[in-house]
């Protein structure tokens, strides 16, 4: 970098950008506020130290120009991270209590303080995964046991290593404020490290359930074995992307947060490792809920010649509060010993399994407390299989009593358009059976923010792009699961039993 004084023809244009900025932060920073009143021009460490408060207080945003293709002002920029942005310790950083229900606990930062590190980052490299790590309080040395507090597993640090674009330099230990890089440590991408002196979360260990599912293969068997290493690599980098086999039909499902959060990932699979991939049509991840109580008295028996089956299972089923933390609660109120206690088990297992395909539309049950209070046992023809199955079906002859609702999942989408295609996009929302949130201007464009329902939102993209010249863009995430209208219950209803029938 060469420093030389302003040449002459610019010195004025120069002072007038510098007082323009000098004004621009006495407007957030008191100090500068006070000497801008006053009259007096702030030397460069006193204008340096104000915009740096202001900074810190997110009140103000330095912008550098400059390109890293002709490396232009590129020292320029890394000067201003040094002189401008917040030092590591001077950030508040807060992490989440797991031994305490999640509970917020702040971190001091210091170096000699509980080692808390986040896995932000995983890469395939040449040596197998490479896992970055951001320390955000402790030290970190190489041989040293860590802690991984979303599996509970414990590992050793193999080697350590500081990044420098695609080189490696070996480190013996970093401390609070660096990201390093760790070699041989089987992790998923959000994971929190710790010394294992406490149980702390830098995010939340409570995933959010995937919305959509595909159905995916290679085309061709001789890419099964790079699919299969390309699903369990994306399932370590992302833990709301899920890989399941579908029991009846053996195709492989994939499930994320949306139409374009797995579009990507198959992408990816094209990109990243040569796999072309015939996709099914996307389903939506519906929901089924009860909203009533029923009660329920079931009794199975079979005899078929030797030992015969025999269980009676009563009680009730009724909903949970909609901020109750488990979707399923099993509730043993049995007074005396008309079931042996070793049989309740089995009865919890059989309920359990029942609320994962419900009679509407075969899809999990969730917000269900189910209360045993009574039932009977026979001495001989009694046995957990038997107890299981009166589980079951109980649970199914009760289901229908239970006034039963289809959930479907609810998107939050915020819309920017320009202002002449307002009327246009929120006309479509409503087509959509969104339901406006708000509506605001900046500048030429508006925001539009509407909930709207997961499957109604199949090739919006598309349509958005035509519908505003390309020039809207839309940001999606999910918001809650709710009651389907009677008439799409319906039709759910109707094409799973003609899926059923024909199957």
């Amino acid at each position: 970098i060469v420093i030389e004084d302003i040449p002459a023809d610019m010195l004025q244009e120069a002072q007038k950008y510098r007082n323009e900025l000098v004004e621009k932060v006495a407007d957030v920073d008191d100090d500068l506020g006070e000497k801008f009143l006053e009259g007096e021009d702030p030397t460069v460490e006193e204008l340096m130290a104000a915009i740096r408060r202001a900074t810190h207080a997110n009140k103000f945003v330095p912008i550098f120009m400059g390109s890293a293709y002709k490396n232009k002002g590129v020292q320029l920029l890394l000067d201003g991270v040094d002189h401008y942005l917040p030092a590591p310790l001077e950030v508040p950083n807060t992490a989440l209590d797991l031994e305490d229900n999640e509970a917020p606990l702040d971190l001091g930062g210091s170096p000699g303080g509980m080692m808390v590190g986040l896995a932000f980052k995983l890469e395939e490299g040449r040596y197998g995964q490479l896992t970055y790590l951001r320390l955000y309080q402790g030290t970190l040395s190489k041989g040293d046991v860590i802690f991984n507090s979303t599996n509970g597993k414990k590992v050793k640090v193999p080697r350590l290593v500081r990044m420098h674009s695609d080189e490696m330099e070996d480190i013996a230990s970093a401390k609070s404020g660096e990201i390093v890089a760790l070699f041989g440590v089987d992790c998923a991408s959000g994971d929190t490290f710790t010394d294992g002196s406490h149980k702390v979360a830098m995010t939340s260990i409570k995933v959010p359930d995937p919305v959509m599912s595909l159905a995916v293969a290679p085309k061709s068997k001789d890419m099964a074995a790079a699919f299969g290493k390309a699903l369990g690599r994306f399932q370590r980098e992302d833990p709301t992307f899920r890989v399941a086999l579908d029991p009846e039909s053996s195709q492989t499902i994939i499930s994320g947060m949306g139409e374009l959060h797995l579009e990507v990932y198959t992408e990816r699979m094209r990109r990243e490792y040569k796999v072309d991939t015939e996709v099914g049509k996307p389903r939506v991840n519906f929901r089924e809920k009860i909203t009533t109580k029923a009660t329920f008295d079931y009794l199975h028996k079979k005899q078929s010649g030797g030992q015969g089956q025999y269980g009676r299972v009563m009680g009730f089923m009724e909903p949970l509060p909609d901020d109750h933390p488990t979707k399923f609660e099993f509730v043993n109120a049995c007074i005396g010993n008309n079931i042996p206690p070793g049989y309740v088990v089995a009865i919890e297992k059989g309920f359990k399994e029942a609320v994962g395909s419900g009679a509407l539309i075969g899809h999990p049950v969730e917000g269900v407390r189910v209360t045993l209070e009574d039932g009977a046992a026979h001495a001989v023809d009694s046995s957990e299989m038997a107890f299981k199955l009166a589980a079951m079906y109980a649970f199914t002859q009760c289901y229908k009593k239970c006034s039963p609702v289809v959930m479907e999942p609810v998107m939050n989408v915020t819309v920017t358009v320009p202002v002449e295609f307002q009327g246009t996009i929120i006309g479509n929302l409503n087509r959509r059976k969104g339901v406006i949130q708000n509506s605001e201007q900046e500048g030429e464009d508006v925001i539009i923010n509407a909930w709207i329902p997961l499957n109604e939102m199949f090739g919006y993209s598309t349509d958005l792009r035509s519908m505003t010249q390309g020039k809207g863009e839309f940001t999606m995430e999910y918001q809650n699961h709710s009651p389907v209208t009677g008439e799409t219950q319906a039709q759910l209803v109707a094409e799973f039993q003609k899926g059923r029938a024909s199957a």
